[in-house]
């Protein structure tokens, strides 16, 4: 990871504070990577990555930065960064629309079983709508995704004006933040199958069901657990009231979870906002 050292106007030789706290921020948010992912890791990522905008934001007013962005020669570096400002914008719409059509499923559900319409057909064809809804969003989420390559493809050379570096830092680590958010709403093909089977299997094989479940961290996976456990036994044609009421509750642990990640992509999609526009005022004056 590249370390920055932009000039203050008040101390030429020294090293600006933001850009330390940009260094520091970046290499939280990069070591972080690797954490195990949970709704509270995603929402501090979301977090961390606001704060590092903020710092972007006001390294911006810098003069410094200002007349290197404004130059003409960095006029295609500039727009290059405006048009991948644009795609994280985009891309932060579309997880907007995909928590939210999510969290009314999640909803609508809850509502059928709370109502009781409790046939082994009804439920189970309920809990498949429910299903093809989130495949639904899955895929649309993931065609935003694919101009990921081409904003990528923003860090094949090296650039030497500083601030504009950093910006493309501030590109890259937050495409790879959604990429785990992403992962962790809809899981890939192995992780989602392996461990939602493996949480199956243990919820099958106990009866402490509510504390099997509780103890995973991804509300996602342990609502299409507990779902999954109740269409089970539905239709080998038993009646445990107590899985009702663990998918209830799974149910209600995911609306939780949808709404930390919806007010943490909001608050980044504003400060996204931001940055575009300060962006653009540079450019403007």
């Amino acid at each position: 990871m590249a370390a920055y050292h932009v000039r203050s106007n008040s101390f030429p030789s020294r090293k600006h504070p933001l850009i330390s706290e940009f260094n520091e921020q970046l290499c939280r948010l990069r070591s972080s990577e690797e954490a195990s992912s949970s709704s509270t890791s995603i929402a501090s990522k979301l977090s961390g990555l606001q704060d590092l905008h903020e710092c972007v934001d006001t390294l911006l007013l810098l003069p410094l930065n200002q007349q290197a962005l404004s130059k003409e020669q960095n006029e295609k570096r500039v727009d290059m960064l405006l048009d991948g400002s644009l795609r994280l914008l985009d891309l932060c719409n579309n997880v907007k629309d995909a928590l939210q059509q999510t969290k009314e499923s999640t909803h609508e559900l809850q509502s059928i079983l709370r109502r009781k319409r409790g046939g082994e057909m009804s439920l189970s064809s309920e809990v498949k709508k429910f299903s093809a809804s989130r495949k639904v969003v899955k895929k649309a989420v993931l065609k935003a995704m694919e101009n990921r390559c081409s904003l990528s493809s923003l860090k094949k050379e090296q650039d030497t004006v500083e601030i504009v570096s950093m910006l493309r830092e501030v590109e890259s680590i937050t495409l790879i933040v959604f990429e785990s958010m992403l992962s962790f709403i809809f899981g890939s093909k192995s992780q989602s199958k392996s461990s939602g089977w493996s949480l199956l299997f243990k919820m099958m094989n106990t009866k402490r069901v509510s504390c099997e479940v509780i103890n995973e961290s991804n509300g996602f996976a342990n609502a299409d657990a507990a779902l999954n456990l109740l269409i089970s036994q539905k239709k080998v044609k038993t009646t445990d009231n107590k899985l009702e009421d663990k998918a209830q509750n799974q149910l209600q642990n995911l609306e939780l979870c949808i709404q930390d990640l919806e007010d943490g992509v909001e608050s980044l999609y504003r400060r996204l906002i931001k940055t575009r526009v300060a962006m653009l005022n540079i450019l403007n004056h």
